[in-house]
């Protein structure tokens, strides 16, 4: 983590931002917070007393970018000042070190993503916290009390752009503009015109608008509306082709809501299921996914299948095939999303107070972002095939893996002739690890991108 602060300045793009956290410029700056809470995270602590088990770590201190932990009070007293100015600060610097890490990458990569349209995925997701005294919690629709972070994220390279931080009854329809326009502006320059995809959730012209505002193009899911069931019920059986990838058919119809822009298409995908495909549930989404008039039929037995049916609307060109393929890779936000919560310590909000929670979800938010990068520059998201003997890509892992290869490794750690040398195993040092830590290496002996 040293190494790619040093190579990076993480700390350092967040502290050129935040000149109004701290009234006096001495003890823990605003960059070397959210630095340390981020390599917290990832060392595996999940909530801020973690903060005081590793500083016991004498080992492993020496190796951190920020040696000098914080204690929970601490960090704690710092996140009160966590405003929403100092969040907006926080994510400047977050696009400044996408776009510094992007410039860093190998040739090879950077040219692969400059010719791949970025897609900018946005999710909200729901956590989950107890107690009334949670300042700016709400309860959701399932009477859930939770705050609801929503994070923007590039899918090419699962980097988070931007963020922001609601209660269980914010809509995020009304974030999503402010939130794209952020998401795109932190973009790397020279990459093409961006996609903006959501799910049903984002369903509202107002962001169809907002996104080609900014000179994106989008997809969004539909909402099922009687309008949408009989634009389906009138297309022909000819229309219909075979999706790619799986067991499903996709077509075209005609259906375009009032006060969309121009241009805009919808794209139909529908799936076989059966009788015994059907909870009994009357809440089962799948019920929800079926027209209704096939649903009575099939659940009166009058009828040997139904279709599950999904919407996407779109001012992309192209086959209806292809889109609705590339749409279903929203998907991979998810493990995104799944990563911060399990990987990291997204999965609970540790104060009462809602600023030290914005801060929270930042620190996990920069962990999933530093994961990444770590892998991406070392190479250690690649594997040798064992056929062409070549690297191929193989994926980001997630953080508990990341943490057992790269991160929490058993060694020695000494000094010599002013250097700080780790003795770690010969499977670790000739491993993953080795391979990071050298790389790291070599790209220190030649820092500019």
């Amino acid at each position: 983590m040293a190494k790619l602060d040093k190579l990076v300045g993480i700390s350092a793009a967040i502290d050129d931002g935040s000149p109004g956290f701290k009234a006096r410029r001495r003890g823990l700056t605003l960059g070397r917070l959210m630095l340390s809470l981020a390599e917290t995270m990832l060392s595996g602590g999940d909530f801020f007393c973690d903060l005081d088990h590793q500083r016991g770590d004498g080992a492993g201190v020496r190796l951190r970018a920020v040696p000098a932990i914080p204690a929970p009070t601490t960090a704690i007293g710092l996140g009160r000042r966590f405003t929403a100015a100092v969040a907006g600060q926080v994510e400047e610097a977050n696009g400044r070190l996408v776009r510094d890490v992007f410039a860093r990458l190998p040739a090879g990569r950077r040219e692969k993503l400059a010719s791949t349209r970025p897609t900018i995925d946005l999710d909200p997701t729901d956590i989950e916290v107890y107690g009334r005294e949670k300042e700016g919690s709400d309860f959701n629709y399932q009477g859930q009390k939770v705050y609801r972070p929503h994070p923007a994220v590039w899918a090419e390279t699962g980097w988070v752009l931007a963020a922001d931080f609601g209660s269980g009854r914010s809509d995020p329809r009304t974030q999503a503009a402010s939130l794209l326009t952020r998401a795109v502006a932190a973009l790397p320059d020279g990459l093409g015109r961006p996609i903006i995809r959501g799910d049903s959730a984002f369903f509202d012209h107002k962001i169809a608008v907002a996104a080609l505002g900014v000179g994106a193009d989008y997809a969004i899911a539909v909402k099922r509306t009687g309008p949408v069931w009989r634009s389906e019920r009138k297309l022909p059986v000819s229309s219909w082709e075979k999706a790619q990838g799986m067991s499903a058919e996709v077509a075209e119809c005609d259906y375009i809501p009032g006060r969309w822009p121009p241009g805009a298409r919808t794209i139909c995908r529908r799936v076989m299921v059966t009788a015994d495909d059907l909870s009994a549930d009357s809440r089962s989404r799948r019920r929800r996914t079926i027209d209704p008039n096939q649903l009575a039929l099939l659940e009166a037995g009058v009828g040997a299948h139904a279709w599950a049916y999904s919407f996407i609307i779109t001012n992309l060109a192209g086959s209806p095939v292809e889109i609705e393929a590339w749409f279903r890779k929203r998907a991979l936000i998810e493990e995104t999303i799944k990563d911060s919560k399990l990987g990291l310590a997204l999965r609970h909000m540790p104060s009462g107070s809602q600023d030290v929670n914005t801060m929270w979800m930042w620190a996990a938010l920069l962990a999933v972002n530093i994961s990444s990068w770590l892998q991406a520059l070392t190479g250690h998201d690649t594997a040798i095939d064992p056929l062409s003997r070549r690297k191929r890509r193989r994926g980001r892992v997630h953080g508990k893996r990341l943490r057992r290869e790269l991160i929490c490794v058993a060694a020695r750690v000494t000094t010599h002739a002013g250097r700080i040398e780790v003795h770690c195993s010969p499977e670790d040092h000739h491993g993953a690890f080795g391979e990071a830590w050298r790389t790291l290496d070599q790209l220190l002996a030649d820092p500019s991108p």
